[in-house]
């Protein structure tokens, strides 16, 4: 008498163990992959911050390096910086037309960076007019957004072989011909910032750079540039 052949096939208790082993792999594939998505998208967030800030810093550059001298402006006021804004005086030159001049402003704001430029002019008395308008903050013309999520900006000077923070030293009023002394304003929303850290009247008061320190919202430390004054 012949053995009767063995059964061909998997048991139950076999393929339980099978479909629970799929079902762990399956789990821990599916964690790896959502953690990896995750991080790509935080990954490209933080590159886009980084990005908008690295095209504000080249923004902020570029006007600097045309920022108007004593020769164009006089003993008029054409550079201020605290910790909520920057205002310098530049200049502009149009294709075919003459070289004016324009008051730009730095602004946190809301927890958002912006720049606003005035209307050109070549005329002095409009020039101081547009100048006290933007340190007034009273201009009703928003400014061009340049990144938003900001929590504060820091502003320092590069005098006498140092860096001294906004505020600190004297700044020359021109309006009235006194000398009086910056103060600091350090609020981080720009809503209302009186201190003006740095203002010159001749081209021997100029600070050589300027270090600019934008404080992004959840990020533990802040993104620094140094920016030079006047064309290289």
């Amino acid at each position: 008498m012949k053995p009767r052949a063995a059964l061909s096939g998997f048991t139950l208790v076999e393929l339980l163990v099978a479909i629970t082993v799929l079902a762990i792999v399956a789990v821990l594939g599916w964690r790896g992959l959502d953690s990896i998505v995750r991080s790509r998208v935080m990954l490209t967030a933080q590159m886009e911050h980084t990005r908008g800030i690295q095209l504000a810093f080249a923004q902020m550059q570029n006007d600097l390096e045309q920022m108007a001298g004593a020769d164009l402006v006089g003993t008029r006021q054409y550079l201020a910086a605290d910790n909520a804004r920057l205002l310098f005086v530049r200049t502009v030159a149009a294709e075919n037309a003459a070289t004016q001049l324009v008051v730009v402003s730095y602004r946190v704001r809301d927890g958002v960076l912006t720049r606003r430029e005035s209307p050109g002019t070549r005329d002095l008395a409009q020039l101081q007019a547009l100048w006290q308008v933007a340190m007034s903050d009273g201009d009703p013309v928003p400014g061009v957004a340049l990144q938003r999520g900001v929590a504060g900006m820091t502003v320092r000077v590069w005098r006498d072989g140092a860096w001294q923070p906004a505020g600190s030293g004297t700044s020359s009023t021109t309006s009235t011909g006194s000398t009086s002394t910056g103060s600091t304003s350090t609020g981080g929303t720009g809503s209302g910032a009186t201190g003006t850290a740095v203002t010159t009247a001749t081209a021997a008061d100029l600070p050589e750079g300027l270090e600019m320190s934008l404080q992004l919202q959840g990020e533990n430390a802040p993104l620094v540039k140094v920016l030079l004054v006047g064309a290289t």
